[in-house]
């Protein structure tokens, strides 16, 4: 009996082959073969994995994982026989779950992306738990804040903000990982904290509004984050980008309107939500804004 993952890849191994899935599209997701086939998570991601030992398809970051042109070099990194190290396992774990999402990662699926036995990566590494410490570790790294610091506490904040909103859009599993109440005991991610309770250091507010401040700005920005993270799972779940979404829903959405229950929404110029950075930078300018305003109440 053909195991499942090897049926799985035969048959988009099929619908390359007859041009149906051609160079630089996205092939199925794990997420969609998993409802498409009735398969566990792993077992999917094995038929991925199979697809690329062949040669067939990569990963992209962004985009998740697509027919490989013609001619070109398989991206799978780095070449056999390189010493394995911490860093670079957890590079490449990066790596996947920034094009696939964290759900990508699994032991196995580092050792075919290294050209390494399975086992070898736990010889480095513990297991999955240790391996996503690391990946937050040297995710923040990548990006220290800034030393000296600037001068004045609107721009210190903005600072801090804008550097978490820039990690969550290079990163999208990583708010994920973040929590407000369940803080991560990470170093470079207190940091981030201590930053921000610094730039509020000194200002005429009590110390109670100093911590909610602290705990909001992050919040608001891991939220808008979350946003930005779904649609990117989404879009790769269902091959299908923001605006074709709505062009599919086109229908139901003025069924809803012309019902006269929305008069407000009807108004708006367009269904299709503005740009998240955008938005972000919108929230941001309120949230400072409204702080200073506090800060020249009598």
């Amino acid at each position: 009996m053909t195991p499942p993952y090897r049926s799985i890849a035969a048959a988009i191994r099929a619908r390359i082959e007859a041009g149906e899935l051609r160079p630089g599209e996205r092939v199925p997701s794990t997420r969609a073969l998993t409802r498409e086939w009735g398969v566990a998570m792993a077992t999917a991601a094995k038929a991925l994995d199979l697809l690329r030992q062949e040669g067939l398809v990569e990963a992209h970051p962004g985009a998740g994982t697509v027919v490989r042109s013609r001619g070109a070099k398989p991206r799978r990194e780095p070449p056999p026989g390189q010493t394995l190290t911490r860093f670079r396992i957890t590079t490449t774990a990066i790596r996947v779950a920034d094009a696939e999402g964290l759900e990508a990662v699994s032991m196995r699926r580092l050792a075919t992306e290294l050209a390494a036995g399975p086992m070898s990566l736990y010889r480095h590494i513990a297991g999955k738990e240790e391996l996503v410490h690391l990946m937050l570790r040297q995710v923040f790294r990548t990006r220290p804040l800034p030393d000296p610091p600037p001068r004045g506490w609107r721009e210190r904040l903005a600072v801090v903000c804008r550097l978490q909103w820039a990690l969550y859009r290079a990163h999208p599993w990583l708010p994920e990982l973040i929590s407000v109440t369940r803080p991560l005991l990470i170093p470079e991610a207190m940091l981030h904290t201590e930053w921000t309770m610094e730039a509020l250091h000194g200002l005429p507010l009590t110390k109670e509004e100093q911590a909610r401040e602290a705990l909001t700005l992050p919040a608001f920005v891991r939220g808008l984050a979350l946003s930005g993270a779904a649609e990117q799972a989404a879009v790769r779940a269902t091959g299908l980008t923001t605006n074709q979404w709505w062009l599919e829903h086109e229908a139901e959405v003025r069924a809803l309107f012309a019902s006269g229950r929305f008069p407000r929404l009807a108004a708006l110029s367009t269904g299709v939500p503005e740009n998240l950075d955008v938005l972000f930078e919108h929230a941001l300018r309120r949230h400072l804004a409204g702080i200073e305003a506090r800060l020249r109440a009598p």
